[in-house]
Order: structure tokens, then sequence, then C-alpha cells
């Protein structure tokens, strides 16, 4: 009896010990959390007049152009909230941060976690983490491009043989499906070889993949965020992701041990492609086994036709209703080729500059997301004006609202195919090089974000300028192409939440050009 009294007596004496302790710790854990609420409460948010947080999230979903240009409008020099598809709470920052964003260490500003977080990688399990990807990228294809562009060019002519129909009167097209197979097969022929590029097998797995992909996320999206955990992995458009994920694999990890393996024979002859490159370099990368650089080849697919096509699309479409411009574009054509003897070298494509200033004005006008540099925070930084950006939230850029920003670009409503060729031409002439070089197609700046910015900036657009640069002079060489049907005005783009696409429905009529 003494010891069980004894026991409660030092209990008794330790409890306001052991209280404190629990305070101290629920402080501890607690009181970041509020100061982030605080941080965030002083932080105004667009759309505050819609209603609560699911009325504002199904505006964004509904197309979030409208909050991004009134948010800017209201806070061009600062930051404001924005509700989005995301979990975690989303601060849209001015531009004019950018140098000093630019400059903050991954450690802090993670565009890998925005990332996930945007492609509902929790529940897709589509892979983003490839130091791979842009390593090869950046040191292999990009200073290639010169040597390989005439590899290209050949696949291009071959391609759009293959997916156009016969054309001698006005025929309907499908061009947004025609140029997915364009598009896969040319980017094939780079990333695994011309054995296999325009295999239905191959192109099969890169097309519906890619459109796998996307639906899914906006499956995910549609989703109230706190029942993700609980059925988003039940979606039949995820299922059916799962289902591609395995096919593809089951397709393109053969392909990767058949190439591994050949590389034993004596005889045998490295080809000049990608997944070569990626091979090669996989002794830095030391994970990367068959069925790795497999996954690795669905990244690029995914990045590379999906993007690509979405704005080859939009600069037909753009084409289509401008007949006038396919004239003054043709001209330049020609005459490009006839100082590289017919073929298309790389000084060729760099000397379309009207062709360039069309296709920067096609992205300027039809951004395929409404915001660029999104990152995620990981630890809190304070901006220049004293702002502090707490850590857990997502940071982004509203580039949709800068690229339609008057004071930037004048008329900016208005699709003006040669602005940047006037104002490379006026650059030249005044001797501007750094002018001239912000205002090309692969350009990145702050009003220029439709690639990125920074040391995480789309480090592919070179190679998908090229790309787009060839099919688009093929085409115009070969056809006149106009809207179908009784439209006199370009397609208008289906936007949902932060996208913006080219109405994949709509046809164009293409005819032969007399030869």
């Amino acid at each position: 009896m003494g010891n069980a009294q004894s026991l409660l007596d030092l209990a008794a004496n330790r409890w306001p010990i052991l209280l404190t302790a629990l305070v101290a710790c629920f402080v501890a854990a607690v009181a970041p959390r509020i100061g982030n609420v605080l941080r965030l409460w002083s932080i105004p948010t667009v759309g505050e007049e819609l209603g609560n947080t699911e009325k504002r999230r199904q505006a964004y979903l509904g197309g979030a152009r409208k909050l991004y240009s009134a948010g800017y409008q209201k806070f061009k020099d600062g930051v404001f909230l924005i509700t989005t598809s995301r979990t975690s709470p989303t601060i849209v920052i001015s531009p004019d941060f950018l140098p000093e964003l630019k400059k903050l260490p991954d450690a802090t500003l993670s565009m890998e976690a925005a990332v996930d977080e945007s492609m509902e990688t929790k529940y897709t399990k589509i892979e983003t983490s490839v130091p791979i990807i842009p390593h090869t990228i950046k040191g292999e294809l990009t200073p290639s491009l010169s040597r390989l562009s005439l590899t290209i060019a050949s696949e291009v002519r071959e391609a759009l043989g293959l997916a156009m129909p016969s054309c001698d009167d006005w025929t309907e097209v499908d061009i947004h499906h025609s140029l997915l197979r364009i598009i896969g097969m040319v980017s094939g022929r780079m990333f695994i070889g011309p054995e296999l590029c325009r295999s239905e097998q191959y192109l099969d797995a890169a097309i519906n993949y890619t459109m796998e992909v996307m639906g899914a996320q906006r499956a995910v999206q549609n989703m109230r965020p706190w029942l993700r955990p609980f059925r988003a992995q039940s979606l039949p458009e995820v299922k059916r992701l799962y289902q591609r994920i395995a096919e593809a694999e089951a397709f393109l990890e053969p392909v990767v041990k058949g190439r591994i393996d050949a590389m034993n024979e004596p005889s045998y002859e490295k080809p000049d492609d990608l997944l070569q490159w990626l091979i090669d370099g996989k002794d830095k990368f030391p994970d990367k086994n068959s069925q790795n650089l497999a996954k690795v080849q669905l990244g690029l697919t995914f990045a590379a036709v999906h993007t690509t096509t979405l704005t080859a699309t939009n600069a037909f479409y753009d084409l289509a209703a401008l007949p006038d411009l396919q004239t003054e574009l043709r001209d330049e054509i020609r005459e490009a080729l006839s100082q590289s003897g017919g073929y298309f070298t790389s000084n060729a494509l760099q000397s379309m500059k009207k062709m360039d200033s069309f296709l920067k004005e096609t992205l300027r006008v039809h951004p395929a997301t409404m915001a660029s540099f999104q990152r995620k925070v990981l630890k809190p930084f304070t901006l220049s004006n004293g702002q502090v950006i707490p850590a857990g939230v997502t940071i982004e850029i509203p580039a949709v609202a800068v690229s339609s920003d008057s004071n930037l670009f004048p008329h900016a409503d208005k699709f003006d195919p040669l602005r940047f060729y006037r104002l490379r031409t006026e650059a030249k002439e005044g001797g501007s090089v750094d002018k001239g070089a912000n205002n090309q197609f692969v350009s990145v700046n702050q009003s220029s974000l439709t690639f990125g910015y920074g040391r995480h900036a789309c480090p592919g657009r070179f190679f998908a300028a090229n790309e787009i640069k060839m099919i688009l002079a093929h085409a115009l060489l070969q056809y006149d192409v106009k809207l179908a049907g009784s439209a006199t005005e370009r397609y208008p783009n289906m936007e949902f939440a932060h996208m913006s696409i080219p109405d994949p429905s709509k046809k164009l009529l293409f005819r032969s050009l007399e030869l």
C-alpha cells in the first residue's frame, strides 16, 4: 500500500512537468502551421466574391484564365492566392520577382514536388523525377540538332506521307490525330530509332499513353481533394492508365534490353539516337536498368508527343484562318531552302524568322498552360518587398495574364503573326542583340514563360522548335489549308483548370498545291 501511495505522490509531483512538456510539444508542432495560416491570411485571394473554397475550385476547373487575369490586374506588382485543384495553397507571384526566385536553390523551391502534385503522381504513378532525361537532352540531343537536321527532315517527310491522305481536291483532315502520328514518328526516330518509330505498336504505346495520362490527371483533379486518397485509384481513367503503362513497358523493355545485349556483339554500330545516349549515360545513373530505361522512354514520349502536338495543332488552326500568311511563309521557306541547296539545315531553319515569329505568337495567344514557374516551397523565404512565403505552399507566375498584358504586347488581344519578326528586325537595326534574342520562339524571359524560366526551363524546346518548323514547312510546300465547313474564324480552344488545348474534334481542309 505504501509503494502504491509513493507512486501516486510521484505522479502528482511530476504531472505539472509532464503537462508542460506536452504543451511545449504541441506548441512546437502547431505554431509553425498557425504562423503559415496567419501569413496566408495576409495575402489577398482572387475570386472571393464567388463564395467558399469549393465554389472557387469549381470556377478554377471551369477555366482559370479569368481568375489569373483578374488577380494580375489587381495585384500586378505583388502576390495573390488562387484556389486551384491542388491540395496545397497556391500563391501567384508577379513576374517582377523572377530574377530573385530563380536564384533560390531546389532545397527551397522544388519544381519536382510541384510537378508531382500537378500531375497527381500519388495516384497516377507517373515518374517525374528522372534526372537522366534533362541531362541527356541538354548534353546530347540539343548539341546534335545541327548534325541531325537532315535526319529529322527526312522523317518528317516520310511521316507526312504516311499520316496525311491524298488531297487532290479539298479534303477534310483530322489534323490533331494526324499530328499525333507525325510527331510520334518523328520524335520516335530520335528517341528509339528508325526500325521502330513507325511501327503501330510503338505509335500505339506513345500516343495512347499520352492520352491516358491526361485523362487520369483530369479525372483525379475533378475530385474533391479530401476524397482522392480513398477513391482516386479506383477511377476508371486511372485504371486504364495503369493498364496502358503495363502494356507500354511490356513492349519497350525488350527493345531496351535487346539494344543493350546487341552492344556486346563485335560488329555492333551505335545508333545516333536518344536511347543509345541514355544507355551510354546510365553509368552516371546506376539505377537505370532496362526496365527503368523503358519507363524513361515513356516519360520522354509524354513530354514530346503531348506538348509538341498541342503547339503544332494550334499553329495549323491559326494558319487555316490566315490564308495570306500561308503565302508569305511559303515564300520565306522557299527562299531559305534556295540558300541551303534545298536542304532543311539548321541555318535554313534559323533564317525562317517569319515562321519563328508566327509560332511565338501562337504560343503567346494560345499557351498550353495558364501558369508557369510552378514550384513547391520546401523552406520559407522572403521576397524583396518583404512578403514572407511560407513552406508548404505552391508558387507560380500568371503566364497567361503576362502574355495578354498590353503594356508588354501592344494590341495584345490581336493575333499578330509578324509581331516578333518586327521586334527582331528593329533590334537588329538598332544593334540590340539581347532584344533580338529575347523575341525568338525558344526564348525564355519574364514576358515569355511558356517554356518555363531559369535553370529548369524546358530543355527539349530546341528539338521541339525544329520539329514543328519542319512539319509546318513541309506541309506549306505541299498544301493549301483552310477551316472546314462554314467556319470563318479560328477555332476556339478548350480550357480546363490551368490548361488550354486546341479542340481535337475540329477538322481542317487540305488541298495539294499545283506544282
